[in-house]
């Protein structure tokens, strides 16, 4: 199977694209489509397209799911119990669905949970598609409501564990050393956590006072998300019993 990547301009994101993928093999699957694009008629031109997948309903991997199934008459797949926000989100309903372990049209599917509650990765013989899962430089956002900070850093050990030969991220570059990638990623989770555990012991017990101690640059740009980043650190440091969290108010153990 050959993987083609096809970077999408999209300004709403910070990396300003978007990767799509067109697998090539027995058949042929057009990965996280955000929009019509084309490279992506040309390739699929080229080679016809059997099934459209998306690793998570967020519209820059999935919004253009529907023009490229209805056009070619392809089939649609989503996660198990997700068929309806699959539907809502991009305004077509699946053919199929899958679970953990599932083969849809030659790929191996992965439950990484986290930045997206049903986000999952495809495995191939040439790496993992891995969406929103890992970016070759910075970071992804897993911030409340939809983001699970404890299942966003499980899911890296999971990928760490297995050694893909490569990561193929919905953003950015292909990762060439998925360990040492997945390694960075849960190294930078755990200084924030430590930064958000020293303010919290120095009396910042809510989420705007937390969110002003976590970090050492300016955020005023991006506030909004960065709180919520906060506050999927703080769900999780409360599920593990390092700090209390009632919903409004953070105090230490």
């Amino acid at each position: 199977m050959h993987v083609h990547r096809l970077p999408v301009a999209y300004p709403n994101v910070p990396t300003g694209s978007v990767n799509a993928y067109l697998l090539v093999g027995d058949s042929t699957v057009l990965v996280d489509p955000p929009e019509r694009h084309d490279d992506i008629d040309d390739l699929v031109a080229d080679h016809g397209l059997d099934c459209v997948l998306a690793t998570h309903h967020h519209p820059d991997h999935a919004g253009g799911v529907a023009r490229y199934a209805r056009e070619y008459d392809a089939t649609v797949a989503c996660r198990a119990g997700r068929e309806e926000q699959f539907a809502d989100a991009t305004g077509v309903r699946p053919d199929r669905t899958y679970r953990e372990g599932s083969t849809v049209a030659g790929v191996r599917v992965l439950d990484t949970p986290g930045h997206a509650p049903e986000h999952v990765a495809f495995s191939t013989p040439s790496g993992l598609l891995a969406g929103d899962l890992a970016i070759d430089e910075g970071s992804v956002a897993v911030a409340t409501p939809e983001g699970d900070m404890r299942a966003y850093c499980s899911s890296l050990r999971r990928v760490w564990a297995r050694a893909p030969a490569r990561i193929y991220p919905g953003h950015g570059p292909v990762i060439e050393e998925p360990r040492a990638t997945c390694e960075r990623l849960l190294a930078h989770r755990r200084t924030r956590e430590r930064r958000i555990l020293a303010v919290v012991t120095d009396g910042a017990y809510t989420l705007d006072a937390v969110t002003d101690g976590a970090y050492d640059k300016d955020i005023s740009a991006v506030r909004e998300l960065a709180v919520a980043t906060v506050e999927a650190h703080v769900e999780k440091l409360a599920v593990e019993g390092r700090i209390r969290w009632d919903g409004e108010r953070v105090r230490p153990v």
